[in-house]
């Protein structure tokens, strides 16, 4: 159930306009931080501002500048950190292309846990629906809780992920979008992964309005506007 009390604090961090979430339950003072990236300080200096305890780390995907903070979110707090199962590994693919160390991935494997397709996780009192939307990587997904959607690199005003990167798929990227997304209600308030653009706000009704990849009838005309074979 949503309630205008929930807390949600938009951080804008790093050289790629990732936008980084705080979701607060008012009652527990319990916190999710959604793709804790680039300047962790920022973050947990506006958890402690909203007198925010984070308890909950939430992945939408894992292309480092989503996630490359949690290593010292992990330090700094006793999070649990919620992947897609299909993304677990490939965390690992990953980290080997960018050369990246994951040591801490071993180290701290306890506080990883695999969720799935429609899973609910609760932060606080507030209730995290976990939709699995494949496409920009094999385990992207958003999380629903009440009319806020959190997409990640799924969808962006006016706009959808790449689908030219490893481990990117266009034809499961179409039915993420035209199948799973398209069929939320219009009054769902969409927070993307990144501030591309020039608004700061929509729904997913003027999404499906406007945006040109929420309108492609069939996944063979979007590869052809994808430009993928």
């Amino acid at each position: 159930m949503n309630s205008p009390a929930w807390i949600i604090q938009q951080l804008e961090l790093g050289p790629m306009m990732n936008l980084v979430y705080l979701l607060g339950c008012p009652e527990t003072r319990t916190a999710a931080v959604i793709d804790p990236a680039w300047d962790v300080q920022s973050i947990l200096r506006a958890a402690r501002r909203l007198d925010l305890k984070i308890g909950h780390v939430l992945v939408t995907h894992a292309h480092p500048d989503h996630i490359n903070g949690v290593e010292e979110m992990l330090e700094a707090t006793d999070a649990a950190v919620w992947v897609h199962a299909a993304e677990m590994e490939y965390i690992r693919t990953m980290a080997r292309l960018y050369q990246i160390p994951v040591e801490f991935l071993d180290r701290r494997a306890p506080d990883f846990h695999p969720v799935s397709d429609g899973q609910q996780i609760f932060v606080g009192n507030i209730p995290v629906l976990c939709i699995h939307t494949p496409g920009h990587s094999p385990g992207s997904q958003c999380f629903l809780a009440g009319k806020h959607l959190f997409s990640g690199d799924t969808l962006f005003f006016g706009a959808c992920g790449r689908v030219d990167l490893p481990g990117s798929d266009p034809s499961r990227m179409w039915h993420s979008l035209n199948r799973k997304l398209k069929a939320l209600e219009d009054d769902v308030i969409l927070h993307p992964g990144h501030s591309y653009g020039d608004r700061t706000t929509s729904t997913l009704g003027e999404q499906k309005r406007d945006n040109p990849y929420l309108q492609i009838e069939s996944a063979e005309s979007f590869l052809d506007a994808m430009g993928a074979e």
